[in-house]
């Protein structure tokens, strides 16, 4: 059987471009939506001599993560590789934070950790599979940024997460990181002052979500063996 990747939020951006660039480099993809679909992804994928197939479901949802993706092991067989990828940004100074946008960005971005990865461990483990978990953090879950305490928190809590999973995982020859992406050209970054924030990036210039996407695809490789418990930003060189 061809090793499965399981990819979150491939219906767009850094997930969408991932499950091209692994696709490209003979990964069989399971794409991921809840409300952007990846069909034109999965077709991409077919066109390009690889298997794909799509599953719907809400990262905050538990009960919704655990059956969907159980039932999809079961019939297809379980992956090789995760690509914790789905999150969302809801800005906005401290003092005027609703409860709501702290709530939606912490269930979504560190829930999703647990509710994707709860019930995917044992059956990896089981299966004695050396696979491989990556997990999207952000420069901003390292530094902290002005009008993201929220984004921040929950971005910061996966690099914690990511390196305790690393740790409990490490023997059963499964690498658990993390990739923490800077300024990239994404849905998400479209409505920021993108000309004021290179001033702040040595390299002058946002990255592209393929600079992103060949990190994980390396570390999904067999020559990433002994890397495990690592972040690693993606940012032009910006300062930390």
């Amino acid at each position: 059987m061809e090793k499965q990747i399981l990819i979150t939020g491939s219906g767009r951006g850094i997930g969408r471009e991932t499950a091209l660039y692994l696709a490209k480099n003979g990964y069989d993809i399971v794409l991921h939506y809840n409300r952007t679909s990846p069909d034109e992804v999965k077709k991409e994928i077919e066109a390009a001599g690889r298997q794909a197939r799509v599953l719907k479901f809400d990262v905050t949802n538990r009960e919704e993560c655990s059956r969907v993706l159980l039932k999809d092991i079961t019939e297809n067989g379980m992956y090789y590789g995760i690509v914790v990828n789905a999150g969302i940004a809801r800005d906005n100074v401290f003092p005027a934070m609703e409860d709501s946008e702290w709530d939606d960005v912490l269930n979504t971005n560190l829930g999703g950790f647990y509710n994707v990865l709860r019930p995917l461990v044992m059956p990896m483990i089981e299966k004695r599979i050396k696979g491989r978990i990556v997990t999207l953090s952000s420069i901003s879950g390292l530094c902290g940024n002005r009008g993201q305490v929220n984004y921040s928190a929950s971005k910061a809590g996966i690099i914690g997460a990511t390196k305790a999973l690393s740790l409990e995982l490490a023997k059963r020859g499964i690498t658990v990181n993390c990739v923490a992406p800077g300024v990239i050209e994404s849905d998400m970054t479209k409505d920021l002052p993108l000309d004021e924030m290179k001033k702040m990036i040595p390299m002058k210039r946002a990255g592209k979500p393929k600079e992103v996407a060949s990190l994980i695809n390396y570390l999904m490789s067999e020559d990433a063996s002994y890397i495990t418990g690592q972040v690693i930003s993606v940012n032009g060189g910006m300062y930390l």
